[in-house]
């Protein structure tokens, strides 16, 4: 059984739950009990957080899986002064991360290293070249120096 709050996040997000049997499309998701398993380990808040990550940034709702989930999580709670301080800067970076590309790249270590800590090391790397110490004058030989976050 869904837990009803995780129904409305996602139709508050403008996320479609579909069966579990079906492919989802873009901005579609069948990770319900994944959802409902971080609403209940982090809260309510942290899950409004971590969906509007998503959401409300481009190139980052083709494939709204179990891993993506997580790894949004994860960085949510990894930088939390961040999203709190510099939320416009936050969803600034993700709309600049190519996320499906990184996703389709996390897939050649299936079965070696779990996908979602794949994922999490390449998100944040983007996270520290944004924000660390080199975002004010990055790398000139950096292929993403186009962040300006």
């Amino acid at each position: 059984m869904k837990d009803p709050r995780v129904q409305l996040l996602c139709d508050e997000f403008g996320i479609k739950i579909v069966d579990r049997h079906r492919y989802p499309e873009p901005g579609e998701t069948r990770a319900v009990e994944t959802l409902a398993r971080i609403l209940r380990r982090h809260g309510e808040g942290h899950l409004r957080l971590m969906l509007s990550t998503l959401a409300e940034t481009e190139n980052n709702k083709g494939q709204l899986d179990e891993v993506l989930f997580w790894a949004a999580s994860d960085m949510v709670r990894a930088c939390p002064e961040i999203v709190e301080r510099r939320a416009g800067d936050w969803l600034t970076m993700w709309d600049a991360c190519p996320v499906g590309e990184l996703q389709f790249i996390a897939q050649d270590l299936r079965g070696i290293v779990p996908l979602r800590f794949a994922l999490d090391g390449m998100l944040y790397e983007r996270v520290v070249k944004a924000f660390g110490p080199r975002a004010i004058q990055p790398d000139l030989f950096d292929d993403r120096r186009r962040y300006s976050a």
